[in-house]
């Protein structure tokens, strides 16, 4: 016989009853067992290209690591007040195969599958765009390393997110002052592609240059990736400019130097940003093609500052990734550096891994570290240096960089070495 309508209900309340207890102690299970986790490390997720043309920003970072984080972990971690312990820093690495849509696959699945504390997302818009994006949609402290503030700042305004970044403005400032040391006739060319960066930087150029009685010849602008530079440069070569300036990756800057000197067109100076940092760059160029070229450094070995971390000055820890790699010492050593420093100082301060908590530290930055003074302005922005180099081939087939121009960054000492023109210009 079936039961009342009474028993029934009484079962059916005791069912529910039943699963609700057995839910609520797993829930309370497994908040205990994410508590005890987050006790174990503190948890960095670190985006960035580890692959495609993208990948030489990354060429420091697992050397830094090495040199950081057993600082950071040496006694077992930082002090975390909350849990009166000392917690070790783990990084976790998202490669984004240079695509800023992975960037923000990756920065989300940090975020939401491998329970990140922080977040970082360094080098060009593409990644720093994308990964602070995805840091304020999911409510977690974020530090971005390398991109141009302007282009940064078309995504804010932030709460989250933090940046470690250059003024573009002062860039091509210092592009400009290092044209100015030697006699050209101040036709400059512009070779910019229609990405974010090369559409600010191509107005900003344009307006200081020509306040400072430089000419200009614009073909416009044009899609990255782009392979034949042929009108381009028929164009600069029929209005006879002397200088070049360029933005572009390092791939396509490839293609189109290449094709300079195929073409017999070597102008006197030749400026390209973001495409040639690093010493492969140089030569993956081929024989001597990089020699003279001009870029800016973000960061220069001779910069007098000192980690935090390792009391190294930064000569000394460049010394040291030389003789390691065999790489010159380049600008990623100082941002990839001091993003631990910061990270370090940051949760010390914190004294807890709760996300308001780390984010009100960060905000509160204020410290030297080997790239210099950090402390944020009331646009989540630490301006950080940039000088312009000029890329020489030694007698021994090995490359340096000359500082051939600083701009307000006077602690930043000038090379001896002064400005010359590209072997083969007319």
């Amino acid at each position: 016989m079936k039961g009342t309508f009474a028993q029934r209900h009484s079962s059916v309340t005791l069912f529910v009853a039943f699963f609700a207890v057995f839910f609520f102690v797993n829930g309370v299970l497994a908040e205990k067992a994410e508590a005890k986790k987050k006790e174990e490390a503190i948890v960095i997720g670190y985006v960035s290209a580890f692959s495609g043309p993208l990948a030489q920003f990354t060429q420091s970072i697992k050397f830094i690591e090495e040199k950081a984080l057993p600082a950071i972990n040496k006694d077992g971690g930082i002090y975390i007040e909350e849990y009166g312990k000392k917690v070790p820093v783990k990084i976790i690495y998202g490669d984004t195969e240079s695509n800023p849509t992975k960037a923000s696959e990756i920065a989300s699945k940090m975020i939401l599958t491998d329970k990140v504390d922080f977040i970082v997302g360094a080098w060009t818009p593409t990644h720093i765009n994308t990964v602070s994006a995805a840091a304020e949609r999911h409510k977690i402290p974020a530090l971005m390393e390398n991109g141009p503030m302007a282009s940064w700042l078309t995504g804010g305004p932030y709460r989250w997110s933090y940046g470690n970044l250059f003024v573009s403005e002062k860039m091509v400032k210092v592009y400009i002052d290092a044209w100015d040391t030697v006699e050209t006739n101040k036709k400059v060319g512009f070779i910019f592609d229609s990405n974010v960066d090369g559409i600010i930087l191509s107005e900003m150029t344009k307006n200081q240059a020509e306040a400072r009685g430089y000419t200009i010849v614009d073909p416009g602008r044009f899609p990255a990736g782009t392979k034949d530079y042929t009108a381009i440069i028929g164009m600069f070569q029929q209005q006879g400019v002397d200088i070049v300036v360029a933005n572009m990756i390092t791939p396509d800057f490839g293609v189109a130097w290449n094709q300079f000197h195929q073409q017999g067109f070597v102008p006197k100076i030749f400026t390209i940003g973001k495409g040639l940092h690093f010493t492969t760059d140089a030569i993956a160029l081929g024989g001597d093609l990089g020699n003279g070229l001009l870029s800016e450094d973000l960061w220069a070995p001779s910069s007098p500052y000192t980690c935090s971390l390792t009391g190294q000055t930064a000569m000394e820890l460049t010394r040291e990734f030389e003789k390691a790699t065999g790489l010159y010492g380049d600008c990623t050593i100082g941002y990839d550096m001091s993003v631990f420093e910061i990270i370090n100082d940051v949760f010390t301060r914190a004294g807890s891994i709760d996300r308001k908590k780390v984010k009100k530290a960060l905000e509160e930055t204020d410290m030297d570290t080997v790239y210099g003074h950090i402390k944020y302005n009331d646009q989540h922005v630490a301006e950080v240096p940039v000088v312009v180099s000029q890329w020489q081939k030694k007698d021994d087939g090995t490359w340096t960089k000359n500082v051939l121009a600083r701009g307000e960054f006077e602690d930043i000492p000038l090379s001896e070495n002064k400005l010359f023109f590209l072997p083969g210009s007319k």
